[in-house]
């Protein structure tokens, strides 16, 4: 079965503010198995437009990333992590399990 990810994009406006979320969102990724495989760290953009800090999240499949998302937890979490206190863009997308390229 494919994984699920989190795959998101934000630009943080307010530190304090956005430590508080980073604190909360530990409850919610614990529960639901999130792996971390990018958390911010070096960077270099080669196309389009992006924001300053990115991070992919792992999950045992799609269904587990949507349902840690929708969860009471995370959007307790969520709620710390709004404008003004930063501001992203977030895709939740099941991962490729078929044949790779030789």
């Amino acid at each position: 079965m494919a994984k699920g990810y989190w795959i998101a994009h934000v630009d943080v406006a307010d530190p304090d503010a956005y430590k508080a979320y980073l604190a909360a969102n530990a409850k919610p990724f614990a529960k639901y198995g999130a792996r971390f495989l990018v958390r911010a760290g070096q960077a270099t953009q080669k196309e389009g437009a992006l924001r300053a800090r990115h991070v992919v999240i792992e999950f045992q499949d799609y269904a587990t990333a949507l349902a840690c998302y929708e969860s009471p937890e995370y959007r307790s979490a969520f709620a710390l992590r709004r404008p003004p206190a930063s501001q992203g863009d977030l895709v939740i997308i099941e991962g490729y399990d078929g044949i790779q390229p030789a």
